[in-house]
C-alpha cells in the first residue's frame, strides 16, 4: 500500500496515452479503438476501486502525489480523498459501461475512441487535481474531447450543436481562468491546500471576491445553469446515441464536483459565509435553474431534449445545495449534493442508454412514439420506468436520497424557499416522467406499421440490432439506482472524515 499514491498519476496518464493507440494502430488495421478503450477503462475502474479501498479503509487519507517530486508550493499535486474517489468511481464505471453499447451501436472508428479516452482522462484529471490552474487544463481537455464527440454525429445539426458548445465552453473557461488569476494575484499560490490558508489571510479581499464572481460565472455555464444552459439541450440531442449517455452522465457532473470542491476546500465555507451575497447568488442560480429546467422539460416532445432540460434542473438542485452549504454551514446539504451528483450520473447514463436502445430497436424518439413500448419492449420499458421514478424522487431510488438530504439541510438552515422549490420541482418532474410512463404503459400504439425503424427488429433477448449486453447495461443501471438508494446512509458515513475536515 506504500505505492498506492502512484495510482493517482496513472489514472490520468493511462487514458491520455492510450488515446494515441487507436490512431497509431489504425494505420495498419481498422476498428482497433473499441478493444483498446475497453481494456483501458476496465483497468481504470479496477484502479479506482483499489484507490477507493485505500482511502476508505486506510489511515493515511487523503492520499496525495506530487508530480515530479516537486513540493506542492511549486509543483502540481494530485489528491484522492473521500469526496473525489466517489466521482472517480462514477467516471470509470460509466466510461466502461457505455462501451457495452458502442461496441455494436456505435459510433465506430478509431478517432471516436481516441476522443472517448481523452474525455475519460480529462474527467479523472478534474476529479483528482489539487491545483486550480491544473483544473483549468483538465476542464479544457474534457471540453475539447466533448466538442469532437458531439460533432461526430450525422448531419450539420451535430456540427452546429458542437459549435454552440465550443463558444459557450470557451467563454466559461475564460471566466474561470480570469477568476483564478485574481486569486493568484491576491495569494501568490495555485495549490488548493495552500489557498485554503492564504485566502482568509489575503490583504486584498476585493480580488478574492472578484475571483469568486468570475469562477461562479464560469461554472454556471459549465454546469448548464439557466440562462447559460443553451448548449446542453442541443449537445445532448444532436450527439450520437452512443455519446449522449457518456457526456450527460459525466461532463457537467465533473464540473459541478469541481465547483463544490472549490467552495469547501479552496475558499472555505466559513470565508464564503462572510462574503457579501455569495450564498444568495449561488442559491438564486440553483433555484431558478431548478424551476426553469423542469418547466422546459415538461413542454418538450423529443425524449432526449426532455431529459437534457431535466439535467438543467437536477444540476440546479446541486447548485442550490451548495448555496445552502454556504448560507447555513450545512453538512447535510453537502451530503445531499454529493449523493445527487453520483445518483444523477448513474440515472442519466441509464436513461440515455435506454433511449438509445428504443430508438435503435423501436424507431421512437418523441414522447408520442413511445406509445405501446411496454408491450413491445417490456424489459427496456421497465428499466426506463425505474430510472424515471428514481429521477422524480420516489423511494427507494437514489434520486429520493439526494433530494431528501438537500431539503433537510435547507430546513435545518431555515431556508424555507429552497425546500419549497425542491417540492415544486419534484411535482414538475413527475409531470414529464408520468407523461412518458403513460405513453409506454397505457396508450395503445398509433396506427402505424411496427417497428418504426427500417433496421432489423430487436427483441429484448437481443439479436443483430440490440445485444443482450446492451440491454443488460440498462437493467444494471436501474438496479444500481435502487441499490444506491438503500446505500445513502453508507455514502454519508464514507464522507464523514472529509466533512469533519472541511466543516470543523
Amino acid at each position: 500500500m506504500s505505492n498506492v499514491d502512484l495510482l493517482l498519476p496513472l489514472l490520468i496518464a493511462a487514458p491520455l496515452l492510450a488515446a494515441t493507440l487507436p490512431i497509431v494502430l489504425g494505420l495498419w488495421t481498422d476498428r482497433t479503438g473499441w478493444p483498446i478503450a475497453a481494456v483501458t477503462t476496465t483497468a481504470l475502474f479496477g484502479a479506482a476501486v483499489a484507490l477507493a479501498s485505500a482511502v476508505y479503509t486506510g489511515t493515511d487519507a487523503p492520499i496525495t502525489h506530487e508530480l515530479g517530486g516537486y513540493p506542492q508550493t511549486y509543483g502540481i499535486q494530485l489528491v484522492a480523498d473521500q469526496f473525489s474517489v466517489l466521482i472517480a468511481l462514477l467516471v470509470t464505471a460509466v466510461a466502461t459501461g457505455v462501451l457495452v453499447y458502442t461496441r455494436q451501436g456505435g459510433p465506430r472508428g478509431n478517432t471516436f475512441y481516441t476522443a472517448y479516452l481523452l474525455l475519460t482522462g480529462g474527467l479523472l484529471g478534474i476529479t483528482l487535481t489539487g491545483d486550480v490552474f491544473n483544473l483549468f487544463v483538465f476542464l479544457e481537455i474534457t471540453s475539447i474531447a466533448t466538442y469532437a464527440l458531439v460533432a461526430s454525429g450525422d448531419g450539420p445539426e451535430s456540427a452546429v450543436a458542437a459549435l454552440k458548445y465550443l463558444i459557450l465552453g470557451t467563454m466559461a473557461a475564460s471566466m474561470y481562468l480570469i477568476g483564478v488569476a485574481f486569486v493568484l494575484m491576491a495569494t501568490g499560490t495555485l495549490n488548493m491546500i495552500e489557498l485554503a490558508t492564504a485566502i482568509p489571510a489575503a490583504e486584498r479581499p476585493t480580488l478574492i471576491r472578484a475571483g469568486f464572481g468570475f469562477i461562479v460565472v464560469g461554472f454556471t455555464t459549465k454546469v448548464a445553469q439557466w440562462p447559460l444552459h443553451t448548449w446542453q439541450p442541443s449537445a445532448y440531442q444532436q450527439a450520437p446515441d452512443g455519446v449522449t449517455p457518456l457526456i450527460a452522465a459525466l461532463v457537467s457532473t465533473a464540473s459541478a464536483y469541481a465547483f463544490g470542491r472549490l467552495i469547501v476546500t479552496v475558499f472555505g465555507v466559513d470565508y464564503l459565509t462572510t462574503m457579501p451575497n455569495a450564498a444568495t447568488i449561488v442559491l438564486t442560480i440553483g433555484c431558478v435553474s431548478v424551476l426553469a429546467g423542469t418547466v422546459l422539460a415538461v413542454i418538450q416532445t423529443e425524449v432526449k431534449r426532455m431529459l437534457a432540460y431535466s439535467s438543467v434542473s437536477q444540476f440546479g438542485l446541486v447548485m442550490a445545495a451548495y448555496g445552502v452549504v454556504i448560507a447555513g454551514n450545512s453538512e447535510t446539504a453537502f451530503i445531499g449534493a454529493a449523493i445527487h451528483l453520483i445518483g444523477h450520473g448513474l440515472l442519466k447514463a441509464g436513461l440515455f442508454l435506454g433511449v438509445a436502445l428504443v430508438a435503435r430497436s423501436y424507431g421512437a424518439r418523441t414522447v408520442d412514439e413511445y406509445a405501446g413500448l411496454a408491450k413491445q419492449r417490456p424489459v427496456v420499458a421497465g428499466a426506463i420506468s425505474v430510472l424515471l421514478l428514481s429521477l422524480v424522487g420516489v423511494p427507494p431510488g437514489v434520486g429520493f436520497v439526494g433530494k431528501w438530504y438537500i431539503a433537510l439541510g435547507a430546513v435545518q438552515s431555515e431556508l424555507w424557499p429552497v425546500a419549497a422549490v425542491i417540492f415544486l420541482s419534484t411535482m414538475l418532474t413527475l409531470a414529464y416522467a408520468a407523461r412518458l410512463l403513460e405513453k409506454m404503459y397505457f396508450t395503445p400504439p398509433a396506427a402505424l406499421d411496427w417497428p418504426r425503424t427500417t433496421e432489423p427488429v430487436a427483441t429484448d433477448g437481443g439479436d443483430t440490432t440490440v445485444s443482450v449486453g446492451m440491454l443488460a447495461i440498462v437493467v444494471i443501471a436501474a438496479v444500481g439506482a435502487v441499490a444506491l438508494g438503500f446505500a445513502g446512509g453508507t455514502i454519508a458515513g464514507l464522507l464523514e472524515p472529509f466533512l469533519m475536515e472541511v466543516f470543523n
